[in-house]
Parts: C-alpha cells; structure tokens; sequence
C-alpha cells in the first residue's frame, strides 16, 4: 500500500509539474487554460513537494527496521493530512483519490507493527 501512494504521488507530480497545462490537466483539473497558465508555476512548485512525499514514501520501503515503520507512519500520515486539508479547501473528490489509500496504508502499517 506504501508503494501504491508513492506511485499515486508519482502522478500527480507529474499532472502538475508537467501536463497541468495540456489537454489532460486541463480536463484533470477542469480548469480554462488560461487558468492554469497563470497558476502553472504553484502547480510544479505542488508538484515538487508530492515528489518529497514520494522520496519520504520510497526511503520507507528500503529502510531497515525500526527506522522504516517510523518512516512510513510519518509520510503516510502526511499524505492523510495534505488529503484531508485539499478535501476540505479544494475539492471532496481529494479525501477518497489522496487521502483514503494513505488512510489505508497507514492502518495496516499500525496493525502490522512494520
């Protein structure tokens, strides 16, 4: 479930650092296009932090115990939080797409206890 987030994360990178003005991030983000030229530098900036997230999210996977489940709670419920808060200020379609597989992903790392 980790990898699957850091994947997830890969993607939206992408969607924002690179196609945020294209036929398909126009259509992502059902925005005009001259809304996302003027937004596109905050949009790879975004992008670039979903990128931390996937570093953080990676390191986790190639950690050695006790360091990776420590990792993996914190990043997972980074993820959690930053989905909550765009849910919330951006747009619902967030909390299931962003923050419900970090959801996940956080619970079965508590229950695993790795």
């Amino acid at each position: 479930m980790v990898a699957l987030v850091a994947v997830e994360h890969v993607w939206f990178a992408i969607l924002e650092m690179v196609l945020w003005t294209k036929p398909l991030g126009l259509k992502t983000f059902q925005r005009t296009e001259a809304q996302q030229k003027e937004s596109a530098g905050l949009a790879m900036n975004q992008g670039l932090y979903n990128l931390f997230l996937v570093a953080g999210l990676a390191w986790s996977l190639v950690a050695a115990e006790p360091t990776a489940h420590a990792l993996k709670l914190f990043f997972l419920g980074c993820v959690v939080v930053a989905g909550v808060f765009g849910g919330l200020t951006v747009n619902k379609k967030i909390l299931v797409l962003q923050a419900g597989p970090a959801a996940i992903g956080l619970v079965l790392t508590l229950l695993s206890g790795t």
